[in-house]
C-alpha cells in the first residue's frame, strides 16, 4: 500500500506544474483552502501526511489552475484594500490598481459629515465597500447589470456588516434616477472589444461584459461621463478607472462634458489609470 504524500511532497509536484514564479505561492493557497488551514500552520506541518480525500480535493482544484482557472475564482476569495471579498465568475477579480481610485475617492470625501457616494458597475462590490468601510457616514449605492454580479456584494456587504452599503439592479445610472451624489466611482469595462489580451491569462475566464466596450474600449464611458452631470452635486466628483493609453481620450471626454480640476493620476507602475473631474460649484 503506497504511503499517502506529505504536505511537502504534494506542494513540490504541484509547484513544479504551475507556470511562473507564483506556482509554489499558488500551490499553498489551494491546499490551505483545501485543508482551511493558515499559511502559518504549514510551517509546523510540513511533514503531516495528507489525507486521501484531501489529495484528490486539492487535485482537482491544481488541474483546474493548470489549465489557466483564476486561483482567486478557485478559493472564491480575493483580498481587496482592508477586506476579504467573495468573487465568483459572475464578477471581475479585484486588483490592487483600483485601490488607486479608493484612495483618490477618499481624498475627496471628508470624513466628518454625511455622504453620497455611487459606485457603477460595482462587480463584488469592491470600490463600494472600500469606501463604505472608510466612510462610515457615507451612504454608498452600488450598482450592476448583472443580478448575480450584484448578489455577491451584497454578501460582500453583509459578511463585513457594512450597512452604510444598498445595491440596486441597472445599467450605470438607469438605478439612479432623480438622485444625486458627492462623488461617483467606477471601474467599467474600457479595453476594446478586438484586443488580443481578452483571450490570455485571467481575462479569459472573467465576464467579457465588464471587461471590453466597442472598438476603443470607450463606450460605456462615454455614457458614464455624458450622464454623470444630472447625477452629480454642485462640486461633486466622478472618478474613473481606465487604461493605459486612454488617459488623453477621457479627459478630454470629461472637459467637454463641462467638468474642471480634470487630470489623469498614474499607478505605482506609472500608467495612467484614473481620470477624474469635478462639477463646478
Amino acid at each position: 500500500m503506497t504511503a499517502a504524500p506529505d504536505i511537502r511532497q504534494l506542494l513540490a509536484d504541484a509547484a513544479s506544474r504551475l507556470p511562473g514564479v507564483e506556482g509554489r505561492h499558488e500551490a499553498e493557497l489551494l491546499l490551505l483552502h483545501v485543508l482551511e488551514r493558515e499559511r502559518s500552520w504549514l510551517f509546523a506541518h510540513a511533514t503531516d501526511p495528507v489525507e486521501p480525500a484531501h489529495a484528490a480535493a486539492f487535485e482537482a482544484l491544481l488541474a483546474k489552475r493548470v489549465a489557466g482557472a483564476p486561483v482567486a475564482y478557485l478559493l472564491g476569495r480575493r483580498g481587496f484594500w482592508t477586506l476579504d471579498l467573495e468573487v465568483s465568475p459572475a464578477t471581475l477579480i479585484p486588483r490592487p490598481e483600483t485601490e488607486l481610485l479608493v484612495e483618490l475617492a477618499m481624498a475627496r470625501l471628508p470624513a466628518n459629515r454625511p455622504l453620497r457616494i455611487a459606485d457603477l458597475g460595482t462587480g463584488s462590490g469592491a470600490i463600494a465597500l472600500a469606501l463604505a468601510s472608510e466612510r462610515p457616514q457615507a451612504s454608498v449605492i452600488a450598482t450592476d447589470l448583472s443580478e448575480a454580479a450584484l448578489a455577491v456584494a451584497a454578501r460582500n456587504a453583509q459578511r463585513h456588516a457594512l450597512g452604510n452599503v444598498s445595491v440596486r439592479h441597472g445599467a450605470w445610472y438607469a438605478p439612479l434616477a432623480g438622485e444625486r451624489f458627492d462623488l461617483i466611482a467606477t471601474n467599467p469595462p474600457y479595453i476594446a472589444s478586438d484586443d488580443p489580451h481578452l483571450a490570455q491569462g485571467d481575462l479569459r475566464f472573467e465576464p467579457a461584459t465588464a471587461l471590453a466596450s466597442g472598438h476603443d474600449g470607450l463606450d460605456d464611458i462615454r455614457l458614464i461621463i455624458a450622464g454623470a452631470a444630472a447625477h452629480l452635486l454642485p462640486g461633486g466628483w466622478l472618478l474613473i478607472e481606465h487604461g493605459w493609453d486612454q488617459g488623453a481620450a477621457i479627459r478630454a471626454l470629461l472637459r467637454r462634458a463641462g467638468f474642471q480640476s480634470v487630470a489623469t493620476e498614474r499607478d505605482l507602475e506609472q500608467r495612467d489609470r484614473v481620470s477624474l473631474g469635478c462639477l463646478p460649484a
